[in-house]
Parts: structure tokens; C-alpha cells; sequence
């Protein structure tokens, strides 16, 4: 009788050196795995179930402040350090590693309403309803740790009194220059104690200020007329100017694409602009059910984090019509300002209830130093998701999320409203002579006006 074995040379399987690669064999006909599919439906299927099961976004809260905390920033040179301003005038530094308050910057005798820091990281900005801008020295390292409970006072390097009340401010990327919003927008040297420029395109206050981070003599600025306007700090004059149906309560640029920037406006939605063509959104952001109060973009350009009025810290693919992530806590209030970490990883949110707390930019993501094996199963993971992320299931499942009954009754409400909104433009259409009702998309309806 013959039996048939399998038998392999061991010259074709043994290395002569030791640099030599191991010589694999595969058969790649698809009729020998006739389950390949189906197997790799069932581990997309098991991923995005892990993944809600290891869902555990919150890291940690930071209290210490005793009143709203109502702007932040971040320290460029620094990963773990991070800014934030109250309402009660009280300015600190926090570790976010060890979630405590390294320093303290106080003076100021009204609100914070801007923060802003150097880009060596040396310098701290900050501005607030008491009409003054204050200069700060930043500490070197924040293991340098200054007992905050002592009597010793931290004098500002320099003070600017000006003749109005802040509302924002911002520093430029390449000089010593900063910009602050009030009634007018004026741009600021350190070494000078009045404005070098002012500009005022309109009566209104102006809300946030933003430098581009590609051409730093590019300014964008949003005021409570509803209005955004760019600025050329060069030609010493407004460039142009975009008038909304709502207002915008923040802007942000995008870091890896400098010519956009998207706005957090007040009618629940974020709208993304080319600023070379401002008559049409290049996206529009929705899901939120309030105010959007503030927004930041992630280093990578990819993502950015919006906070709003409806207790809520959102999460949004830069490209993307709805949020990829909802954070909320039951304590939580409404939330004033919002940051990505330095390094992408992390989110800082700051609320009404004057906390400042750190969330994890992917809920489920494994904190610590991840083994080559580890990592090697989180990308399959990913992979197999991404792959069937259009079959039913899988869809479901990753876009599921428990949500607060007040802001699910409020999107159910926002539903309703829309439908019956475009039920009743349908219906005018329909009885109307043709051509003479034309409807608009969202990207274009919520723009009034544009001024060059």
C-alpha cells in the first residue's frame, strides 16, 4: 500500500546565514478558503463589540478653580501642560500626568475670556473683561512644582491697559506679536505698550481671534454681527468678509491645511470654509443640539473636538457630516472650551462646573506601552472594521452610543423640525410655476452675504 506525505527538502528550509529571510510558502487560490469572508465577518463583528466593551473614555477630572472655567490653552513646547482661565480672574498651570495645578497666575481682577501662549512656549498671554492683557513668564518644566497654597505672588512681566473689555486673544506663530478682540481686533508687540495696528470692519464685538498657522500674517476673526472676517496684517486692511445667519462663537484653522478653517456656530453646527472661496461650506458639521461654544483642531489636521451648550464634547472627522464620538458625564455642565493634546491622544474639555476634565480621543483605546503582538491585533482590528463597515451590523454596532434623555428628546425634536421643514419647501415646489422656487443646500442657505 502507498501512502501519500507530505515532504519538504530541509536544504529549501534551512538558512545558510543568519541574516537570510525564512522562506514562506502560500497558496493564494481563493477556492481552497472558501470561508475567508465569512471568518473575517465574524472578527469585524468581534472587533467593534470589543471595542464598545473596552470603551472607557474618561481619565480623570481636574477641580481646583471655584468658578466657570471659560478659555484654555496649550503649551506648544510642553506635552503635558496645559492652560486654563475661570471666571473669577484665577489663571493655572496643570500637569496633565499627574492631573494637578503646577502653577498659578493671578491678577487678573474680572473674568479670563484669552488665553494664549508663545510659540518658544516661554510666554503666557492672557486678557480678560478687566480691559488689561497681561504678560506671564512660563515655568521651564512642570516638575519645577511651586507650592500654589504659599503667599508668594507671581507678577506679570508686563501689563496693557487698554479702553475696552477682551473677549480673545491669540499669539503669532513666527514673532512677538498677538492679536486680542474686543471692539475692535488690535495687534500687539511685547515690547510696545500700545496696539501696532487696529482694525475695525463694523461696530460689533468681536468673539475669537485666530492666526493661520501657514501664513502668519493671515487673521481670521468671528464678531457677535454674525459676521467672519479675514484680515491681512501686510496690506494693513480687511480682505474679506463672510456675513452668517447665526453667529460664530469660535474658529479654528486646520493645521495641515492652512487655506481651511471651520467655524462653531450658534444655530448647533460647525461649517468647514475654503478661505479662498467663502460663499460656499465646504462641509457641514451637525449633531450637536445647542451652541457650539468652542472648537479645536487635532496636530494631525484629521479631526477636530467641539464643545457646546448642551453639555457635550463631540468628536468630528475633518471631512465628515456627523460625529464619530459623544463624551458626556452626569455632571457635567455646559462646556466653554475644548482642546486636542499636543500629541493627538487626548481631549481636554472645560465646563461650567468648573472642572476641567481629560478624555481619551479613542474611547477604547489601550493606555501604556503596547507590546509588537498587541499592537500588530489592534491594526488587524481596525483593518477588518474598515472593511465591513458598510454591512448593516457592523454599522450599528460602531455607531451606537447611550445618550442623555434630554439630548436624544432634542435631536428626536431637531429631526421632526428638519423633515417638516423640507416637507412643507417639497410642497411649495410642487405648487409653485416650475423654475420659480429654487432651494438651496445647507452648505449655502445659512450664508447671507459675502464682502470683499
Amino acid at each position: 500500500m502507498k501512502v501519500k506525505v507530505i515532504s519538504r527538502s530541509t536544504d529549501e528550509h534551512t538558512k545558510e546565514r543568519s541574516q537570510d529571510l525564512q522562506r514562506v510558502f502560500h497558496n493564494y487560490d481563493p477556492s481552497i478558503r472558501t470561508q475567508e469572508k465569512a471568518v473575517e465577518y465574524v472578527r469585524a463583528l468581534n472587533a467593534a463589540k470589543l471595542d464598545k466593551i473596552f470603551a472607557r473614555p474618561f481619565v480623570g477630572a481636574m477641580d481646583g478653580h471655584i468658578d466657570a472655567i471659560s478659555c484654555m490653552a496649550k503649551n506648544p513646547n510642553h506635552l503635558t501642560g496645559i492652560f486654563s482661565g475661570s471666571m473669577d480672574g484665577d489663571i493655572r498651570l496643570w500637569d496633565l500626568a499627574s492631573r494637578r495645578t503646577v502653577h498659578q497666575f493671578p491678577g487678573h481682577q474680572g473674568a479670563v475670556r484669552g488665553l494664549a501662549v508663545s510659540t518658544d512656549g516661554h510666554v503666557l498671554v492672557s486678557c480678560g473683561t478687566d480691559c488689561s492683557v497681561r504678560l506671564w513668564s512660563v515655568p521651564i518644566s512642570t516638575a519645577m512644582e511651586l507650592d500654589v497654597s504659599s503667599d508668594k505672588s507671581v507678577e506679570p512681566l508686563e501689563t496693557y491697559v487698554w479702553k475696552n473689555a477682551f473677549r480673545s486673544v491669540d499669539h503669532q506663530w513666527n514673532f512677538d506679536r498677538f492679536a486680542t478682540g474686543g471692539a475692535g481686533v488690535e495687534i500687539w508687540n511685547h515690547n510696545r505698550s500700545a496696539p501696532e495696528q487696529s482694525f475695525e470692519w463694523g461696530t460689533d464685538t468681536v468673539i475669537s481671534v485666530r492666526f493661520n498657522p501657514g501664513q502668519p500674517d493671515i487673521l481670521a476673526t468671528s464678531a457677535s454681527d454674525r459676521s467672519i472676517a479675514l484680515y491681512d496684517l501686510r496690506m494693513g486692511k480687511p480682505a474679506a468678509k463672510l456675513i452668517m445667519a447665526t453667529k460664530t462663537n469660535s474658529i479654528c484653522w486646520n493645521p495641515m491645511e492652512p487655506i481651511n478653517f471651520t467655524a462653531a456656530n450658534e444655530d448647533c453646527n460647525c461649517y468647514s470654509f475654503d478661505s479662498r472661496k467663502l460663499n460656499e461650506a465646504k462641509c457641514v458639521h451637525k449633531d450637536h443640539v445647542s451652541a457650539v461654544m468652542d472648537i479645536d483642531y487635532s496636530p494631525t489636521g484629521r479631526e477636530f473636538v467641539t464643545g457646546s451648550y448642551d453639555r457635550t464634547v463631540r468628536i468630528f472627522q475633518y471631512n465628515g457630516g456627523h460625529s464619530r464620538e459623544i463624551y458626556h458625564t452626569k455632571r457635567m455642565q455646559r462646556v466653554f472650551c475644548v482642546k486636542f493634546s499636543c500629541d493627538a491622544s487626548y481631549v481636554i474639555s472645560g465646563s461650567d462646573d468648573t472642572n476641567l476634565r481629560l478624555w481619551k480621543a479613542k474611547a477604547s483605546e489601550q493606555l501604556g506601552v503596547l507590546l509588537p503582538r498587541e499592537k500588530k491585533r489592534h491594526e488587524y482590528h481596525e483593518a477588518v472594521k474598515n472593511r465591513y463597515k458598510h454591512l448593516p451590523e457592523v454599522k450599528r454596532i460602531v455607531r451606537h452610543r447611550h445618550l442623555p434623555k434630554p439630548i436624544y428628546k432634542a435631536a428626536e425634536l431637531r429631526r421632526t423640525m428638519t423633515e417638516a421643514e423640507r416637507r412643507k419647501e417639497e410642497k411649495r415646489k410642487a405648487h409653485s410655476a416650475p423654475g420659480s422656487i429654487t432651494s438651496k443646500p445647507l452648505r449655502k442657505r445659512r450664508i447671507v452675504k459675502v464682502e470683499e
